[in-house]
């Protein structure tokens, strides 16, 4: 069978490449970063994986850390002796104390809308108010929204920012009133 084309040519050694530096690079890729911050000061990279999971109270798989039993008398038999033969020592138990209690803290909203999209909602209102075909046919409706989508875009920023709709309503409610 014929060889490649490019293998039977000896390689030229690269002078240009620093061998160190590849390496600490291809070393550093290699190991993965861990990412939780607890985690990663209570690792000890001479363990296992395991151990680390072990002395911080956590479970590498999570089907293994709390068996199911298939029968009847496994269950008795669990119920009789109890937990106390499973129980190991977690010597580290900052590590679950701080996991518990950032997970303890409510999630920020990080969803919004951009400032086009509600300058674009609140001149259409300011407009037209609740009339919708009128909105579509506005010279502001650049892309050519139908009513349909227009009303969903209204209902996408009355979701968001319920309280910030309700003052700009309100708000308009005056001007109104002084146009009569």
């Amino acid at each position: 069978m014929p060889k490649a084309k490019g293998k039977s040519r000896q390689q030229k050694y690269n002078y240009n490449v620093d061998r160190k530096k590849q390496n600490r690079a291809f070393r550093k890729r290699a190991v993965p970063r861990i990412k939780c911050t607890q985690i990663r000061h209570a690792w000890d990279r001479t363990k296992t994986v395991k151990q680390n999971l072990a002395e911080m109270g956590l479970a590498v798989d999570p089907n293994k850390a709390i068996p199911i039993p298939k029968t009847m008398q496994q269950m008795l038999k669990m119920e009789v002796d109890g937990q106390e033969a499973n129980v190991k020592t977690v010597r580290q138990p900052y590590v679950l104390n701080e996991l518990e209690s950032e997970a303890s803290l409510p999630e920020k909203k990080s969803e919004s809308l951009s400032q086009d999209l509600i300058d674009y909602v609140q001149h259409m209102i300011r407009s037209h108010g609740e009339n919708y075909k009128a909105m579509a046919r506005d010279e502001k409706n650049y892309y050519q929204d139908t009513p349909m989508y227009i009303t969903r875009k209204i209902n996408v920023y009355k979701h968001f920012y319920p309280e910030e709709y309700q003052t700009f309503v309100a708000s308009l409610q005056p001007e109104k009133m002084e146009q009569q």
